[in-house]
């Protein structure tokens, strides 16, 4: 059976079709189409696959942990900084080890289209110690997540699979299984001393993993997703791995004149690489993100080749490749294109009009200009827009649910005021810890939790939060007396501005929480309702 699919599509039909039993995964560009592709799948529905989204990375890694301690198998997704916050259950799984099968895909986004960086999830799996997959194509993707599935529960360890934007959001023809495998049974074959890191357990895990690294650089060289194709010309051999392989395979539709090793997986099959180095002048590394295999090359392999790439500028140190840049590399002319079309305006991102998150801006800069020295710490989100015109509102934006702490610090400092603005999902993401800190030492900042009911950010997700933000923030200790809800409205704002004011004045911490759903999720819902209402 044929399906045109989005690379994320493809994973988590792959998924799907290997018996998945749970995915657990917090909303992020490019990863998030992985997670919505199997909650709207009738097979999920049948078989009541776990597919609700988690409160953060963390909170979904371990749950998958405990899904795969049960002997099911569990995937987990995010895009390349949620790696950052799951990284404490990540690295320890590697120590564990698995029962069922864990696949974590992380979706790096080279050129940083929607993120804070370009980070390279290549050294996540590398410093954990656990396998790592990257398919070159939405069918390597497919067949690759189920492959994965099978050498985790093989191996006992979690598989990291890299893909990158381009990856996760193109299209292409994949085919698929007739038959889905069917979901494992529950087990107990998990021994448990490796599931309770205390030192002594540790230690002999640390020692049983590291040991296992040549079988695992075995397995990938004997792996036909690493594939070594030899041509006449030895002047030159292009190690590509992922996607750029197609990047390089479309430079040369009659066929590369050159040897061309693919990688695919990793552990580095470096007997496979000493071959390339040894038989050609120099060796062009081919790759999507950091110079990760290049520096490895450079290092500790480079035979008789000299080693080009993204370090020695035959292709660019940062942003996306493309055919054309590899093009220029390999010494090949370009390509005409299409030109720049002038008559395209370019438009910079701005909020929605009618968008809850632009009142709330207006109130707070009407107030804060009679405090000139004032900071506002902001957040991940659709109102880090704030920082743009016309508002100019926000002076930093580093990681999800920074802007709590960062005001926090900033306070300890001296600073005055310190404002933090959070969004509703971010706040409970990782935004809650920060505030428990501010409220134990009764910092002295504001904090405004701007609610638009749901993650919109990256689609209209569901918010972890929603109905709960007063009552987490007094469970956290946030007095009744500096804690508001306001409604984020033209009209309102005399109020909403006295609010602002009167808690910056308070030497403490306080919450203030304008709420409105976001503009797109309601006009969403209103069309739901009416095509639903209209069946009746």
């Amino acid at each position: 059976m044929r399906k045109l699919l989005l690379g994320d599509e493809a994973i988590a039909q792959g998924a799907l079709d290997a018996g998945l039993s749970g995915v657990y995964a917090y909303p992020g560009t490019p990863s998030t189409e992985i997670t919505e592709y199997i909650q709207g799948s009738p097979l999920a529905i049948q078989r009541n696959v776990h597919r609700n989204w988690c409160t953060n990375e963390k909170t979904a890694m371990e749950a998958a942990l405990g899904m795969s301690y049960m002997g099911k198998r569990a995937l987990v997704c995010m895009k390349h900084v949620g790696l950052n916050v799951c990284a404490d259950p990540f690295v320890n799984a590697g120590m564990t080890g698995t029962n069922g099968g864990i696949v974590v895909v992380a979706a790096d986004d080279p050129s940083m289209h929607s993120s804070q960086d370009e980070q390279d999830s290549r050294f996540y799996g590398n410093f954990a110690m656990i396998p790592i997959f990257e398919p070159a194509s939405q069918q390597e993707a497919y067949d690759m997540i189920g492959e994965a599935f099978e050498y985790s529960e093989k191996v006992h360890l979690p598989v990291l699979m890299r893909i990158t934007t381009r990856m996760a959001h193109s299209r292409a023809v994949v085919e698929v299984k007739e038959t889905p495998r069917e979901q494992n049974a529950l087990n107990y074959d998990s021994v448990a001393a490796n599931w309770v890191l205390l030192p002594v357990n540790a230690r002999r895990r640390n020692d049983f993993v590291t040991a296992q690294q040549k079988s695992l650089e075995e397995d990938a060289e004997a792996s036909p997703a690493n594939a070594y194709n030899d041509a006449p010309d030895h002047s030159m051999g292009i190690l590509a791995t992922g996607i750029a392989y197609n990047y390089v395979m479309e430079c040369f539709p009659e066929g590369c004149p050159y040897p061309v090793l693919k990688i695919a997986r990793y552990p580095l099959p470096k007997a496979l690489v000493r071959r390339m180095t040894e038989e050609c002048d120099s060796v062009l590394v081919v790759e999507e993100g950091q110079p990760v295999v290049e520096q490895m090359l450079t290092g500790i392999m480079p035979g008789n080749a000299t080693i080009k790439g993204r370090l020695t500028g035959e292709l660019p140190r940062t942003g996306e490749l493309s055919p054309d840049c590899v093009r220029k590399a390999l010494g090949l002319p370009p390509v005409e294109g299409y030109g720049k079309c002038d008559d395209v305006v370019g438009r910079p991102p701005a909020l929605c009009q009618g968008c809850g998150h632009r009142d709330v801006y207006k109130a707070l800069n009407e107030v804060l200009r009679e405090y000139p020295n004032a900071r506002v710490f902001g957040d991940i989100g659709c109102y880090t827009l704030g920082f743009l015109p016309p508002f100019h509102a926000i002076h930093s934006c580093v990681d999800m649910g920074a802007s709590i702490t960062m005001a926090k610090g900033a306070a300890d400092a001296g600073q005055w005021p310190a404002v933090a603005i959070i969004g509703d999902s971010t706040f409970t993401h990782s935004g809650m810890t920060g505030l428990l800190d501010a409220v134990n030492e009764n910092a002295n900042i504001t904090v405004i939790i701007s609610d638009n009911l749901t993650t919109a950010m990256t689609g209209g997700q569901d918010s972890a939060g929603t109905n709960k933000f007063e009552a987490i923030c007094r469970g956290l200790g946030v007095s009744d007396d500096h804690l508001h809800v306001v409604v984020p409205l033209p009209k309102n704002m005399p109020e909403i501005t006295a609010i602002i004011r009167q808690e910056i004045e308070y030497r403490g911490v306080s919450v203030i929480i304008p709420r409105r759903e976001c503009i797109q999720t309601l006009q969403r819902h209103l069309k739901q309702k009416k095509a639903k209402e209209a069946k009746q």
